[in-house]
């Protein structure tokens, strides 16, 4: 072997199997599908999770807990931190923080603010939950944090 017919057959991609081409080609007749069964049909298609018939990992193991997706609130999160960015007197509510790129995202339950971080100007807040260190926070600086349903 000469080092200019090292590659010499070697191709980047694998030529795709032409099937139903006639006997001569290897793939001819059923098509390399075998006889009947729903795998032999058109639109045939296996599932992820399929293992042959035998039972899915997924309902081999065994279940623990309490799965409570379907119920849980799911509120965006803003620290006091974030509020900085705004004047002072003015109104916060969630649309302010989505104009502003804060919040961003679905979220179904609505704002709470938690108390990291600082603020130095007085701000009318409004949001669904607050945690006690982000009101007393906003009150120690003239602001307010009023409660919207």
């Amino acid at each position: 072997m000469q080092l200019h017919d090292v590659h010499s057959g070697i191709s980047k991609r694998k030529t795709r199997k032409r099937i139903g081409r006639g006997p001569g080609s290897g793939h001819g007749k059923t098509s390399s599908k075998g006889h009947k069964g729903h795998s032999s049909r058109q639109g045939y298609k296996i599932g992820a999770l399929f293992e042959g018939g035998q039972i899915t990992l997924a309902r081999r193991v065994p279940k623990r807990g309490f799965v409570n997706g379907a119920f849980r609130t799911d509120y965006a999160i803003v620290n006091l931190s974030s509020l900085a960015a705004f004047e002072a007197g003015s109104v916060i509510d969630e649309a302010a923080l989505r104009a502003t790129g804060i919040v961003k995202g679905r979220h179904d339950d609505g704002v709470k603010i938690l108390g990291d971080g600082e603020i130095t100007v007085a701000l009318t807040v409004h949001a669904v939950k607050f945690s006690a260190g982000a009101v007393k926070k906003i009150e120690a600086a003239g602001g307010k944090a009023i409660v919207t349903a």
